[in-house]
């Protein structure tokens, strides 16, 4: 049973997200509910309009706390600094361009609380939508584009909006787990879309390994996807090995300094986690939880 805390929670985050969209229409769809609905639950009323499922969705969908998670302040790290201003550039210039590093150093984080403080800004996790159809589907579906319709449609849809809206970007986390029509898919976009609108693509170094490989082996789309997306491998942890440890210890502090409770000793955390943002995540939380 979702509560009424829990319900004007989620309907904070709701209004906290009208910014990024053009219209109440477009944040309605994006929401996955009716105008009518969407108009009543902005008006404040939280009885009866949604059943409980559509309540847990649209959480999910904010990231909104259903389960007295602690509060997660964005700290500055080197990793969030550099995705940011990629990110900005991008979107303000139309570009597009591929990220590969090393997992838990604070991409996604990065990537998802973009999306929360910048309008036509979306964020696609691409192991949840591994397929052509499920991919651009939910493309659309995030920036308030009907979704469900004849696929064609959908598509076509798609591209028309991307095209008319002002400086869109779509930012694909876990990029290597799309299958290899939904690459073929992102190509057609991308062209359908060039200039109009700005791509982000985001994984570990096993993205760059499938990449590459598929272009030794000549496959065809890939030496293309590569091309329209920069012709290189952005990165931002140092190569050699006492670099990499000082940069992810020097990340594990400033996040535990920005989260840590008063008195802690940071140090200790940095040492425990050996820099793995997670875990860091783990320690603190034991603290708040104390």
């Amino acid at each position: 049973m979702i509560t009424t805390d829990i319900k004007n929670k989620i309907l904070a985050a709701i209004k906290a997200n009208r910014a990024n969209y053009p219209s109440d229409a477009k944040h309605a769809a994006s929401l996955g509910i009716t105008t009518s609905v969407y108009s009543a639950v902005k008006n404040g009323q939280t009885d009866r309009v949604l059943s409980d499922a559509n309540w847990i969705s649209i959480a999910r969908k904010l990231g909104v706390n259903l389960r007295g998670e602690i509060e997660w302040v964005a700290a500055k790290t080197p990793t969030f600094q550099y995705i940011t201003a990629q990110l900005e550039l991008y979107q303000s210039a139309g570009l597009s361009g591929i990220l590969c590093d090393l997992p838990n150093i604070g991409k996604t984080y990065t990537a998802r609380h973009y999306v929360k403080t910048h309008g036509n800004a979306v964020y696609i996790d691409c192991s949840q939508v591994k397929t052509k159809l499920k991919l651009i589907r939910k493309i659309a579906a995030e920036f308030g584009v009907d979704s469900r319709g004849r696929y064609a449609d959908v598509y076509d849809d798609l591209v028309y909006y991307l095209r008319s809206l002002e400086n869109p970007i779509i930012i694909l986390d876990e990029a290597g787990d799309l299958q290899y029509e939904a690459f073929l898919e992102l190509k057609a976009l991308w062209n359908a879309t060039e200039r109009c609108c700005a791509w982000y693509m985001m994984g570990a170094d096993g993205l760059k390994a499938k990449i590459n490989r598929a272009i030794e082996c000549q496959k065809v789309g890939y030496t293309e996807m590569l091309s329209r997306f920069g012709d290189r491998y952005c990165k931002i942890v140092p190569e050699g090995a006492d670099d990499r440890r000082a940069f992810l210890n020097e990340q594990a502090r400033i996040v535990a300094k920005v989260n840590a409770p008063e008195g802690t000793d940071i140090a200790t955390i940095v040492r425990k986690t050996q820099g793995g943002l997670r875990r860091v995540y783990t320690e603190i939380e034991k603290l708040k939880r104390q």
